[in-house]
């Protein structure tokens, strides 16, 4: 058993992202190099072209396909989630990574667009800059999503693993999200390599420390959420990745309740 086991265990499923209405050219190319590493194709066209208006209006949106652009996603050519584009510019296509290094956007501000919230369970092969400008966002955006969860939920456990333990020092928005928890009646705890020098972040925060230098710490990037009643409250989430290669991540989040509780399991024995 490893962290790349639960990984391999997720396959890449058969999706594409439908552009429905008059999207300007830009903001679709956008959405476009989001995804441009993975499996997803992205197509584009009027209502009832690229999917029925019979299943657009299943799917219950509050925006109007024949006013606003919506961006739907398909599984199997079957559409299963739909956001406007203008949620999707809002939330991952207008911004850059440093509104959340910073702290320009704090928990509580988080939105996760229905779109990319029914991308879960599919594996994905995604690129930080510079290879790519908008690709890592996804997975920074989800993981500020699950942090978010446990802040709002005021109980059970976090694991969040930073590669390199310095990063809550490097960056402001990241130490503000940790102080933040650390506030909150949530346990909890950091995996990376070790500071060379120390740091004053782990160092004053109250939260549980672990570190190591083995593959697992260097190369991966976790954050997991186990509520602390599961009946109660049921909102797990897990966002896990694998470095593979500078800069190109190979990963998937989940919402579901075995997978996240396996994972859990593992990260709380086995680092």
């Amino acid at each position: 058993m490893s962290l790349r086991s639960f990984l391999d265990a997720v396959g890449p499923r058969e999706h594409a992202l439908a552009v429905v209405g008059d999207a300007t050219e830009p903001l679709e190319e956008m959405l476009a190099e989001t995804f441009a590493e993975t499996q997803i194709d992205i197509e584009s066209g009027g209502p009832g072209e690229t999917v029925a208006a019979s299943d657009l209006a299943a799917l219950d949106l509050e925006a109007n396909p024949g006013e606003d652009t919506v961006v739907v996603l398909l599984e199997n050519e079957t559409p299963v989630a739909a956001s406007t584009m203008d949620e999707l510019y809002e939330s991952l296509l207008a911004i850059n990574s440093d509104l959340f290094t910073t702290g320009a956007r704090a928990l509580g501000e988080i939105e996760l667009p229905d779109v990319l919230a029914n991308l879960a369970d599919t594996r994905l092969r995604l690129r930080g800059y510079p290879l790519a400008h908008n690709e890592k966002l996804v997975l920074i955006l989800l993981s500020r999503y699950i942090e978010q969860r446990a802040h709002v939920a005021d109980g059970g456990t976090l694991r969040a693993a930073f590669q390199r333990l310095s990063r809550l020092d490097d960056e402001v928005g990241t130490l503000a999200v940790y102080a933040e928890l650390e506030r909150a009646a949530v346990d909890v705890h950091v995996y990376g390599t070790p500071p060379t020098d120390e740091s004053a972040a782990v160092r004053d925060l109250d939260v549980a420390t672990h570190t190591g230098t083995d593959g697992e710490y260097r190369n991966c990037w976790f954050v997991v959420y186990d509520p602390a009643d599961p009946i109660a409250d049921p909102d797990p989430a897990a966002l896990l990745c694998l470095e593979t290669e500078p800069r190109i991540w190979d990963g998937f989040w989940t919402f579901d309740p075995e997978r996240v509780a396996a994972l859990e399991a593992y990260v709380a024995t086995e680092l």
